[in-house]
């Protein structure tokens, strides 16, 4: 008899406030028009507002990574969504603030706004680990990884005819902005009534599914089993390859993504002058295929690490094998010449770089479960370098070399991730940390 699923009600929570986390973010690429119009702003001025996110979404990562387990992910995605909200409407006249309060410089008062925005939603996918790693079954992990992941390029591919939207009905970049802050404190309200940290604290959690999730009575698998009398250092993550390399399989995933996400809508207009209007299915394209195989990916290596009992061919194969075809595809851009093409390649590329997202969650939480926040904070941190790197590199490269020079980046990036995932050792830390706690009060210790 199949387990109850309300575990799954918990998962789909957690893409929806995600899935709003990533529209807000993305929204500022598709009024780039108004925006760069408004307050003069060249490529690489514009490379540097899209920029500024990066900076205080890889601090903001590293920090609530770290609070999800020390005070629970509930408080955690209560207190960054009330803020990435609010700063989503300051958005709205970051111009003026910088104007008004910076010596009449529009572009440091978007620096200032857009870094305290990246801030907050930098805890978003360190938090989602930690709780699937409280919610999820040892063996649905990677399912269960994928579908937090989901909002990833479900937003992206929303965030095309969302925005869109709104600026045409609205007729307002600034209005966009605090119509989408507005909705999300909405949406942290049905958060608040629904959400619990652990399964053990829902009432609607049964004993039988809880015994699931905790995996009583099933054979134990080849990752690292959560063990509450064991504390392992913040320090262990920079002592162990497989956690680093991880990070930097990671950051290849990030730079793709946010190259993606925040120069393609410039770059139809300009290299083959879409309308703003024709962006709301064009900004799409990319994200179709993703939006399968992120959930695909997790899928595939979960059934290979049952049918192997390998978590590197689970994990290793699965990322190499992917991130060497997405690194073709991006390496291909530059040859093709027609929209269509160029489009074709960017939604095969960007699908076969989502296949293995789940991978690079799903190797911190085999790795070190109980520590899945802290560890999944710092590759968070490494990995959104690229929220960075990617916008700011793109729009140097695209002032001196054209726009196809960002695509070569991309592929470039891809390749050094699938090397540094080709050396990984899922499910081993390094040694084992052996400094057990006293258990508490009627807890049996582990034989």
């Amino acid at each position: 008899m199949t387990a109850p699923r309300f575990r799954y009600v918990i998962f789909g929570l957690l893409v929806t406030v995600a899935l709003v986390n990533y529209i807000d973010r993305g929204a500022i690429s598709y009024a780039a028009g108004p925006i760069t119009a408004e307050f003069g702003f060249g490529k690489s001025a514009w490379g540097q507002v899209l920029g500024f996110f990066g900076y205080g979404y890889m601090v903001g990562a590293l920090v609530g990574g770290w609070l999800a387990d020390r005070l629970g992910p509930r408080r955690v995605w209560l207190c960054a969504g009330a803020a990435w909200s609010v700063l989503e409407i300051a958005s709205a006249f970051a111009g003026e603030i910088g104007i008004g309060l910076f010596a009449g410089s529009a572009l440091t008062g978007f620096a200032v706004v857009r870094v305290l925005f990246g801030f907050t939603e930098g805890p978003a996918y360190s938090t989602i680990n930690r709780a699937i790693a409280d919610w999820a079954a040892p063996e649905e992990r990677g399912f269960a990884v994928s579908l937090g992941l989901l909002s990833t390029p479900l937003g992206a591919l929303l965030t095309a005819p969302v925005s869109v939207g709104l600026l045409t009905l609205t007729d307002s970049w600034r209005t966009t902005f605090i119509v989408l802050g507005a909705a999300g404190l909405l949406l942290l309200v049905a958060f608040h009534r629904l959400f619990r940290n652990a399964p053990e604290d829902h009432p609607k959690v049964t004993a039988e599914e809880l015994d699931h999730i905790r995996g009583v009575d099933e054979p134990r698998g080849p990752e690292a089993a959560a063990q509450p009398g064991v504390r392992i250092p913040a320090w262990a993550f920079f002592r162990s390859r497989t956690l680093l390399l991880n990070a930097v399989g990671y950051f290849a995933f990030m730079f793709v993504n946010f190259t993606i996400l925040t120069w393609v809508p410039k770059y139809l207009q300009d290299q083959f002058g879409f309308s703003l209007g024709s962006l709301w299915y064009l900004g799409m394209v990319p994200w179709i295929g993703a939006c399968v195989t992120i959930l695909l990916g997790g899928r595939i290596s979960d059934r290979l690490r049952r049918r192997t009992g390998s978590l590197r061919v689970a994990r290793n194969a699965l990322a190499v094998c992917s991130m060497a075809a997405t690194s073709l595809c991006f390496l291909s851009i530059p040859l093709v010449h027609s929209a269509a093409g160029v489009l074709t390649l960017m939604a095969v590329g960007n699908a076969l770089n989502s296949l293995p997202n789940a991978v690079f969650w799903s190797v911190i939480i085999d790795t070190a479960p109980s520590r899945a926040g802290t560890f999944g904070g710092f590759t968070h941190f490494i990995a959104n370098i690229a929220a960075v790197a990617a916008p700011t590199l793109a729009g140097y490269l695209a002032g001196r070399w054209g726009y196809h020079s960002i695509f070569v980046a991309a592929g470039v990036a891809t390749a050094v991730g699938m090397c540094a995932m080709a050396l990984i050792r899922p499910g081993y830390l390094g040694r084992s940390w052996a400094a057990p706690v006293s258990p508490a009060p009627g807890e049996k210790t582990a034989a």
